[in-house]
């Protein structure tokens, strides 16, 4: 797993991003820091970090999880005054509560850079420019890691919040597993809806 600090100004308070699939800031990097120091972590291929948990110590530390996220953050032992799921389930690849196993598996299979481009495509309502730096490769062999990670159940999220058009993890999928209505009219992608990460939390 890969980190990037997006802000680091010896703030208080500070909001960990635990990021989406084949993701990296582009989908963020318009969202106004305030008072906030933010760190992200993505690129699930390998889940060991070099990352010093204990250099956070003294920070108030909130979550926000997003997509293949919301399940990866759970694996990490961070006490967060708030956790924010954005998009996702602790069950990301399940019939019921998540992506379907056969369409995930065949979108493994499958995978180049037509697939790549649709899975863009897909994240949003409108088209949108997302200029992503990471490799096909990169992001192939991390859909296949994904897989054998298992969330830990008994993580608790204080805040879910579900879009309307999600075409990734079907809207009806997470709405059936936080048994919560989707409030956000957005597709997988719902950070352009928002200014700010506070808004977030």
């Amino acid at each position: 797993m890969k980190y990037k600090w997006l802000n680091k100004k010896e703030n208080t308070e500070l909001i960990i991003f635990f990021n989406g699939w084949g993701m990296d800031e582009a989908v963020i990097k318009h969202l106004n820091f305030e008072n906030y120091d933010v760190l992200m972590f993505y690129d699930y291929n390998f889940l060991e970090t070099d990352f010093d948990f204990s250099s956070i110590n003294n920070y108030k530390k909130h979550l926000v999880a997003w997509s293949m996220g919301v399940m990866t953050a759970t694996l990490f032992p961070v006490s967060y005054l708030s956790a924010t799921a954005v998009n996702g389930t602790l069950k990301p690849i399940d019939k019921d509560f998540g992506i379907n196993p056969k369409i995930y598996d065949l979108t493994i299979k499958g995978f180049n850079e037509k697939g790549a481009e649709k899975f863009i495509r897909n994240m949003f309502d409108t088209p949108t420019d997302l200029n992503i730096s990471r490799s096909l490769e990169n992001q192939k062999s991390e859909l296949s890691a994904i897989k054998n990670y298992q969330a830990d159940m008994n993580f608790k999220y204080t805040k879910i919040l579900i879009s309307n058009n999600d075409k990734i993890i079907p809207t009806k999928n997470q709405e059936n597993y936080w048994n919560k209505k989707a409030a956000l009219k957005s597709g997988h992608c719902p950070f352009f809806l928002f200014e700010k990460w506070s808004e977030l939390l």
